[in-house]
């Protein structure tokens, strides 16, 4: 599998990122409060406690899902597959600092009234939405479009969500899917398309060994 150098690519999507948006002051981001930041990491460790299937992403990998969307100056999210908010924690705080704001669809209504209990125990449910439903189904219903979208879903599913997502990513978005080297064997489609369309530049880091694909949206 063709990949691109890591550093320059992440660079790019960065700073090529930042460039297209103007960040917020100091002035005009809100400070988060120590406490609130003690509270939200005793949170997420609770909740990777209590990940029995372990369906959040690891702690290596929501660290790069905050510095990337802050990084960028992400406004508008979309996540597919929240699980019980883990992922969808990381990035709100990145978005904290943007003004941005993340909609995120869990099919599992169980999994989904945990996600939107978690991200209001984060203090986060102003930048936040929880959706439970089948992705398929919810994301036609969403309006605008997206200059961030995380995938971690059935991995089965994912070329499917890349065909229905990707047309609504702005140029020069990112398109972000986790698992993609320790489950590649289940989304071969995915990856062949993600190296190969000439509409996007993809690379491939793993932070933590799980693996998240990286697809820049030329045009």
């Amino acid at each position: 599998m063709k990949r691109f150098a890591v550093t320059s690519l992440i660079t790019a999507l960065m700073v090529g990122g930042a460039a297209c948006r103007v960040p917020p002051s100091p002035a005009e981001t809100p400070s988060v409060e120590p406490r609130l930041q003690a509270d939200q990491s005793a949170l997420l460790q609770s909740i990777r406690d209590k990940d029995q299937g372990q369906l959040a992403v690891s702690e290596e990998d929501g660290k790069f899902l905050r510095v990337l969307v802050a990084t960028r100056g992400t406004r508008r999210a979309l996540e597919i597959g929240g699980a019980s908010g883990y992922s969808g924690i990381w990035i709100g705080q990145g978005l904290r600092q943007t003004g941005g704001r993340l909609v995120s669809i869990e099919y599992d209504p169980v999994r989904a009234a945990e996600a939107a209990a978690n991200i209001e125990r984060a203090g986060l449910s102003d930048i936040v939405q929880v959706i439970h439903g089948d992705a398929f189904v919810e994301i036609p219903k969403l309006e605008g479009t997206f200059d961030m979208v995380f995938l971690d879903a059935w991995k089965q599913d994912y070329q499917r969500f890349f065909e229905v997502t990707f047309p609504r990513l702005d140029p020069g978005g990112v398109f972000l899917a986790h698992n993609v080297v320790n489950k590649q064997a289940e989304m071969g489609d995915f990856l062949r398309t993600i190296t190969t369309s000439p509409d996007a530049w993809s690379t491939i880091i793993a932070p933590s060994g799980e693996g998240i694909s990286l697809t820049y949206k030329i045009r």
